[in-house]
């Protein structure tokens, strides 16, 4: 169920062995934040640059290159791309008329 609060929080739990409780401890002390502070905002920075890391498609400036080059110039459909395509356009014409294929 959603809430209509405007501020609505989640919880979240762990449960780690003492010399690591000990250590976030002692982290989020020293940098002046709650534990819960001090976890949440780390959880959150690697979960950030986990993201970037998945949604970024990082290219050598040659490879960049030769990527744009065939996305203007692409190479011709070889055979097994001709009877893809020529599939899915039967499939669109079946589904068109209304016969609905099952696989």
């Amino acid at each position: 169920m959603v809430s209509s609060s405007p501020r609505q929080l989640e919880r979240i739990g762990a449960r780690v062995p003492p010399e690591v409780f000990e250590t976030l401890h002692r982290a989020a002390e020293l940098s002046g934040a709650t534990l819960n502070q001090f976890l949440v905002q780390a959880a959150l920075k690697e979960a950030q640059t986990v993201i970037e890391r998945e949604q970024t498609l990082k290219l050598s400036r040659r490879d960049a290159e030769r990527l744009l080059d065939l996305l203007e110039h692409p190479p011709p459909p070889n055979a097994a791309l001709a009877t893809a395509q020529a599939r899915y356009q039967e499939l669109r014409r079946d589904a068109d008329s209304g016969f609905n294929w099952q696989p």
